[in-house]
C-alpha cells in the first residue's frame, strides 16, 4: 500500500461494490466525491466505515465488519430488514481518488453475513471467499435427489410451470389467492412480485384451493392486490422424477442404495 500513502498527504479512499442477488448493485466510496474503478461509479457515503480488517495468507477465511449510517438512498433501512441484501456479493477495496487508473488494493472479497439495524445505523458482517472452504466439499448420498428443481443439474423445463396470481388475504402464515392451484405446486416457490417484498421468495409448504402456507413469513406487510408468481415444486423423490417428470437420467441421489437400517429389516439382526 505504499504506493497510495506515500507523500506528505495521502490520497486513500475505501471503496465498496455490493452485487445483490437478485442483479441489483451498488458502489459507495468513503470519498467527499465520487470515484469511478473498473466502469461503476461509487457514490460519496462518509459515513460508512470499516470497523476492523482481518487478514491472513493461510486458509483461515478473511472477515471484516462494516459499520455506518443508512444516508445513502439505495441502502436504505427497509432493503435491509427485508433482507434484500442478504448474501449479496461484496468487494472492498483501497485506491488512489487522485489516480483512479492506478491499481487498487483488495482488502475483502466474499459476501454480506448477519446484517444489524439499530437507530438510524447499521452494521454488516462481511465474510471473505475463504468462508466457502467451510462449506462441504462433497456430497452426501442420499435417496432424494440433491439438485435444485429446474437447474443445469436437474434440467427440468421449468416454462409454462409458473402461474400469476393476486393476494386476496393474508393471515397465520396463510394467502389466500383468487385462484386455486392443485399439489403439482407443494413445495414449490412462491415469489412476490409487489409490495413492500417484491423479490422476495418462499417455499410452498401446504396447499388447499387457493389457500396456501409458506415456510417463511416476509418481514414487509402483505396486503391485498399484491401479485406473486407460483411456481411449480418437486419433492425431490425418484418416483416423482420417473412418473412424472420423465427425468430420471438427471436424477442427482441414491434410491436404491441400502440404508443404515439395513441390517433391522432382518430376524435375528
Amino acid at each position: 500500500m505504499t504506493s497510495i500513502v506515500e507523500g506528505e498527504l495521502t490520497s486513500v479512499a475505501l471503496c465498496w461494490r455490493l452485487d445483490r442477488t437478485d442483479g441489483a448493485g451498488l458502489g459507495l466510496t468513503s470519498h467527499d466525491r465520487p470515484a469511478r474503478k473498473d466502469g461503476v461509479n461509487h457514490v460519496p457515503t462518509p459515513g460508512i466505515v470499516p470497523a476492523a480488517v482481518t487478514r491472513s495468507l493461510g486458509l483461515e477465511p478473511n472477515s471484516s465488519e462494516v459499520t455506518g449510517a443508512l444516508s445513502s438512498d439505495a441502502l436504505d433501512e427497509q432493503d435491509l430488514a427485508l433482507g434484500r441484501w442478504d448474501a449479496a456479493a461484496v468487494s472492498l477495496f483501497a485506491m488512489d481518488w487522485n489516480d483512479p487508473e492506478a491499481d487498487a488494493i483488495d482488502l475483502v472479497a466474499g459476501e454480506l453475513g448477519e446484517v444489524s439495524i439499530d437507530s438510524d445505523g447499521f452494521s454488516a458482517e462481511l465474510k471473505g471467499v475463504g468462508s466457502k472452504l467451510e462449506n462441504q466439499v462433497c456430497p452426501s448420498t442420499s435417496p432424494q435427489c440433491r439438485a435444485q428443481f429446474g437447474d443445469r443439474k436437474c434440467r427440468v423445463d421449468l416454462a409454462g410451470r409458473t402461474r400469476r396470481a393476486t393476494i386476496v388475504a393474508s393471515g397465520d402464515g396463510e394467502l389466500t389467492l383468487d385462484q386455486p392451484f392443485d399439489d403439482s405446486f407443494l413445495l414449490g416457490r412462491l415469489r412476490y412480485m409487489s409490495g413492500a417484498n417484491c423479490g422476495r421468495s418462499t417455499v410452498i409448504i401446504a396447499i388447499d384451493g387457493n389457500e396456501i402456507r409458506v415456510r417463511d413469513l416476509p418481514r414487509g406487510e402483505i396486503v391485498p392486490g399484491c401479485c406473486v408468481d407460483v411456481r411449480e415444486g418437486c419433492d425431490k423423490r425418484f418416483a416423482t422424477c420417473i412418473q412424472r417428470f420423465q427425468n430420471a437420467v438427471n436424477f442427482r441421489g441414491e434410491p436404491h442404495l441400502p440404508g443404515a437400517d439395513l441390517l433391522t429389516r432382518y430376524p435375528g439382526a
